[in-house]
């Protein structure tokens, strides 16, 4: 029987930094829905329904870009990790401007808040591909 001292490869994620950075997309695409649905009818329902969707995204991504700092330092390979942690980054900073944006009446929210819903979405996504693919987990390619 032999036996190694090497540990074995991960490939992937941490399960909780996977939970919590797949959590962040889907809250940030209802936000952007939200908001066309308040831009299509004025219910006010669906802005503060944005809101709270930000709110949540927030915490998320917020959570998710704490796991990839501590990752960031723990991997081999750091430049495809720096440029996922970046990526996470913009998204929250933007996602806080759209939380301020949002703050404001309803009326005077439209339509900067649904362009940054939109574009806040599209950057969710594209950090959620990052974290999952195995060049953005610092995985070997």
């Amino acid at each position: 029987m032999t036996t190694t001292a090497a540990r074995p490869y991960r490939s992937g994620i941490h399960p909780l930094h996977g939970l919590l950075l797949s959590g962040s997309f889907p809250l940030f695409l209802g936000a952007a829905l939200s908001d066309y649905a308040y831009a299509t009818s004025y219910l006010v329902q669906w802005s503060t329904f944005a809101s709270w969707l930000i709110a949540g995204a927030l915490v998320f991504t917020g959570f998710a870009m704490l796991c990839a700092l501590i990752g960031l330092f723990r991997a081999e390979h750091r430049a495809p990790y720096a440029i996922y942690f970046g990526v996470l980054l913009v998204t929250w900073v933007i996602g806080f401007v759209n939380a301020l944006i949002h703050a404001r009446d309803v009326w005077a929210m439209m339509p900067t808040g649904l362009v940054l819903s939109v574009i806040v979405a599209v950057l969710a996504c594209v950090a959620t591909l990052l974290g999952f693919s195995r060049l953005g987990a610092g995985g070997r390619s």
